[in-house]
């Protein structure tokens, strides 16, 4: 399925060396759309399907605003944003108490400071397009509570609140924000991550009773960030398998 202009559309994907975010990268560049790839890790420069490459750090100001001096001479705009950098397959699973200041400060900078330095930065290309759209990536953890990662369930809470906030604030420049909240993605790293005890318990929970794969996310990505969505605003969709009802 083609999506309404997606071809047409310049569109940033950040965490975008691996996983669902190369992804997201890559369905877009099926799509035709114009993919600038955005990751801390070089990697990201091995990513075949997308325009440009970019290292960068979410969190640091100074990336930030040269990666949009970068886009701007390059596409003189920006319409499309997904916010999916995050720390997670590093985190070592452990009680709240025993967290310490420096592991969830890094970890609010990128998963919860990143979406929102990146967005305001990237706000006066982003106001070049004719009907922007930011996807937010969120997770149904959120929703669930997950036990020994207290502060990624804490920073996904924090994405999800911005959506709705960042949609009021932009929708006067018709920019629409909104967030998609997966549930359990069986990429490399979840299969590394994830004992088969876990993975029976959640599709035991699931109303359809199977793992999502990468293009269950990418499509609905796709979707949010075409015109064929343009009245969906602020909201946050979860893509779990009926793993939690809303």
């Amino acid at each position: 399925m083609r999506y309404s202009n997606i071809d047409r559309k310049v569109v940033v994907v950040t965490g975008a060396a691996q996983g669902i975010g190369a992804g997201y990268a890559q369905r877009l560049h099926r799509e035709g759309a114009t993919v600038a790839a955005v990751d801390l890790s070089p990697a990201v420069q091995e990513l075949a399907d997308c325009t440009s490459h970019h290292i960068v750090d979410v969190a640091d100001p100074d990336s930030c605003r040269t990666l949009a001096a970068e886009l701007g001479e390059r596409y003189g705009r920006v319409d499309g944003v997904i916010n999916n950098a995050a720390i997670f397959s590093t985190i070592r699973m452990k009680p709240f108490w025993e967290i310490t200041p420096a592991e969830w400060d890094r970890l609010m900078a990128v998963n919860l400071k990143g979406p929102w330095l990146l967005t305001a930065t990237l706000l006066p290309l982003l106001r070049r397009s004719d009907g922007a759209s930011i996807v937010n990536i969120g997770s149904d953890a959120v929703q669930l509570g997950r036990s020994g990662y207290l502060h990624y369930v804490a920073s996904k809470g924090g994405v999800t609140a911005m959506t709705f906030s960042m949609s009021h604030e932009l929708g006067q420049y018709g920019i629409r924000v909104n967030t998609l909240s997966p549930g359990p993605v069986y990429t490399e790293v979840a299969r590394e991550t994830v004992s088969p005890e876990q993975k029976d318990a959640m599709l035991a929970a699931q109303a359809l009773h199977r793992t999502a794969g990468p293009d269950d996310m990418t499509s609905l990505a796709v979707f949010l960030l075409s015109d064929d969505s343009s009245y969906l605003t602020g909201q946050t969709i979860s893509v779990n398998g009926g793993l939690v009802h809303r």
